[in-house]
């Protein structure tokens, strides 16, 4: 068997990876999984609450996901876009049976980042605008156009970007950026800031307002009430056309099919991947309602990818939506999160200073931390790196001594486990968490 120090030496030799500094990581290595744990070579288990990337809905292994890509494989690999396929013709049909009315048809991508891509460009060649607005406190994909529509940091290597890339603030009414004290209130500020900067910019000159449902990465930010039908009908009042980012939040991670279905709105374009089919081969796409289809009726649409509904991705997917058919799991997922992981947290957040706040829907929350509970400081500032990370480094280091592998981001711990994960580990996971946040509370100042 590879020992972690042997596994790790082959990784460092050639391997460049992604988002990172490459002499200052030293990655952990894996040797399997099953359901929601992993574990290395040397023998270290880890309960998984960050379902890798949020994006292992299935968990490690699924038995009925590796018979579906085996039988695929002996049937037919591979087969270029332009040919018809069932079981590409097939993922299609399922996943407009489960999205909103009226978006019927579906661009298969490799993964996320593509689909918003060309969903952005799919907007502005329907509308003929230019201009793409999306939130700060977002990330949308490292490609052009996605990176140009992201709102936070990992933009600003990239810059200049994409003309025509529009940032306005989304609601968050723990650090509110308008001054609001109650979730009406932040509704409707944040819409009337939305309203303006489409003003100042030139509603005839915007293609198109993308949105994640739920911002991820940046704070899993749930929307108040009221706000996405705002984004809504400020979209169709100013012939904008809505995108729904659900990559990280489609397929059950909210609780609902897609997260768009806890407000009841139907955007103009989704883009999806990660748990369409558990990132057991990449595969990602926009659903697109009838109206932009239409655009491209009798003209060409410009863009394709040689692997655009790859047989493997596609059949996988098809098994993993009747997984979640066969056993309820986007209702699994609701009941996790209203009966187990938001009460545990709650109280979780009772017992230490260092919690701000709590939020989450599904199998998605936050932990947020902060220095001092009165004024809100985070426990590590914006963008954090190097020393002044310290203090989170060290949360981390804790939860992870305690075999649980959390997401996290700057001042956040997310838990965001597979919706398949057994609930003894999920709660032992949550306690070992709380037991975590005492490291997290010795740094609290005020």
């Amino acid at each position: 068997m590879t020992s972690n120090a042997e596994s790790t030496a082959a990784d460092r030799a050639h391997v460049f990876h992604s988002w990172s500094a490459q002499d200052l990581i030293q990655p952990v290595p894996v040797a399997g999984g099953s359901g929601g744990r992993f574990w290395d070579h040397d023998g270290n288990e880890f309960i998984d609450f960050s379902s890798q990337l949020v994006n292992l809905n299935l968990g490690h292994q699924h038995p009925r996901m590796i018979e579906a890509i085996r039988t695929q494989a002996e049937t037919l690999c591979t087969i270029a876009p332009v040919f018809a396929n069932d079981a590409r013709s097939t993922a299609a049909a399922m996943i407009a049976e489960h999205a909103p009315e009226g978006l019927d048809s579906v661009f298969f991508t490799n993964g996320g980042a593509e689909a918003v891509e060309n969903a952005l460009r799919m907007a502005k060649l329907h509308t003929g605008g230019h201009k793409v607005l999306s939130a700060y406190r977002s990330y949308h994909g490292a490609t052009a156009a996605a990176i140009a529509a992201t709102g936070e940091p990992r933009r600003w290597a990239s810059e200049p970007t994409v003309p025509g890339s529009v940032h306005f603030f989304g609601p968050y009414l723990y650090r509110s950026s308008f001054g609001a004290t109650t979730e009406e209130q932040e509704c409707e500020r944040a819409l009337a800031h939305l309203e303006e900067v489409i003003a100042m910019e030139g509603p005839s000159t915007i293609a198109a307002l993308i949105l994640e449902t739920v911002v991820g990465t940046n704070g899993v930010l749930v929307p108040p009430p009221g706000y996405l039908q705002g984004v809504r009908e400020l979209c169709t009042r100013n012939g904008i056309l809505m995108i729904s980012d659900e990559v990280m939040v489609g397929f059950g991670r909210l609780g609902e099919w897609f997260g768009v279905d806890h407000w009841g709105v139907t955007p103009d374009l989704i883009t999806f991947a990660k748990g369409v089919n558990s990132g057991y081969v990449p595969l990602g796409g926009v659903i697109i309602s009838e109206e932009v289809a239409a655009s491209f009726a009798t003209r060409p649409y410009p863009g394709g990818l040689t692997y655009s509904g790859h047989p493997l991705a596609c059949a996988a997917a098809v098994e993993s939506m009747r997984i979640f058919e066969d056993d309820d799991l986007v209702a699994r997922s609701a009941r996790l999160g209203a009966e187990v992981i938001g009460p545990r947290l709650e109280k979780l957040s009772e017992s230490h200073r260092s919690v701000g706040e709590v939020r989450g829907l599904g199998c998605f929350f936050a932990v947020e931390l902060v220095r001092d509970p009165a004024t809100r400081e985070m426990l590590v500032p914006f963008n954090a790196s190097g020393e002044a990370a310290g203090p989170m480094n060290e949360v981390l280091a804790a939860v992870r001594a305690k075999g649980v592998w959390p997401f996290a981001q700057y001042n956040r711990i997310h838990v965001a486990p597979p919706l398949v994960i057994d609930e003894a580990d999920l709660t032992s996971g949550l306690d070992r968490l709380d037991e975590a946040l005492e490291v997290a509370d010795a740094f609290v100042t005020g």
